[in-house]
């Protein structure tokens, strides 16, 4: 692992342009398997009576708002992560001019909350919540702790809707083009908690042309050996090591 360290601080020395990508696995260590979980995935349905794709989608929350956000405070809200050691290390490694873009495909902030200024998420964040009409903002808090099944706006008394995207939705384009661009122009991409072939990530990392493409997953995935290093652990044990 020591050699490892040492080459990975090396590539970050060398590199004048540094992106990451944080995965699944970036909640796996905050101790949520995420909503692709097949045993999770199984007691959600055996739970409500629907699938996980069914319930987390903007047919749901258009057509059946209770049932919509009785699922997402019990199943999504009831899990605002704890922070692990990854999220401050991503901010001092920013801090440090060794980082420059962190671009998330989870909805729990992460690495903002961890203090890194320059993050796109790329599918909102539970913290963002809007009046589709007259897009008054709400904090998460008053979606929690709502006294109704269904958060209204108290302006136009209509659901309030949670800024990130539901299953079927489009990723909001300028998002989307912000991250392309971002890794574009990187000569190091880290991917964290993620693989080359990530439902997410695979799109946007063939738009990769720079020096060194570094893997620091949980999980041995068989494209590894593509990548410049692989590193087979949480990144809460890596990042703290590098400066």
């Amino acid at each position: 692992m020591d050699d490892k360290i040492m080459r990975l601080q090396k590539i970050l020395d060398k590199s004048q342009y540094t992106v990451a990508l944080c995965g699944s696995g970036m909640m796996e260590e905050s101790g949520f398997a995420g909503m692709k979980d097949q045993d999770l995935a199984y007691h959600i349905e055996q739970k409500y009576g629907y699938c996980t794709e069914e319930l987390y989608s903007s047919a749901f929350y258009n057509a059946r708002s209770e049932l919509f956000f009785t699922f997402y405070r019990k199943e999504l809200l009831a899990h605002c992560l704890e922070l692990t050691a990854s999220g401050p290390a991503l901010a001092a490694l920013e801090k440090n001019g060794h980082l420059h873009c962190v671009i998330t495909s989870n909805i729990y902030d992460i690495p903002r909350r961890g203090g890194c200024q320059n993050v796109i998420n790329l599918h909102g964040t539970i913290y963002e919540n809007q009046c589709p009409r007259c897009k008054k903002q709400y904090t998460l808090e008053y979606i929690q702790n709502s006294p109704r099944k269904v958060p209204l706006c108290e302006k136009c008394n209509i659901p309030v809707r949670p800024l990130i995207s539901l299953f079927g939705e489009m990723v909001d384009s300028q998002r989307m083009t912000k991250t392309t661009l971002e890794i574009s122009k990187a000569d190091a991409l880290l991917l964290l908690g993620t693989s080359m072939d990530s439902d997410v990530f695979s799109h946007y990392i063939k738009y990769f042309s720079g020096h060194w493409l570094v893997i620091i997953h949980k999980k041995r995935h068989y494209r590894d050996g593509a990548a410049s290093m692989t590193i087979l652990d949480y990144p809460r044990n890596v990042l703290p090591l590098l400066h």
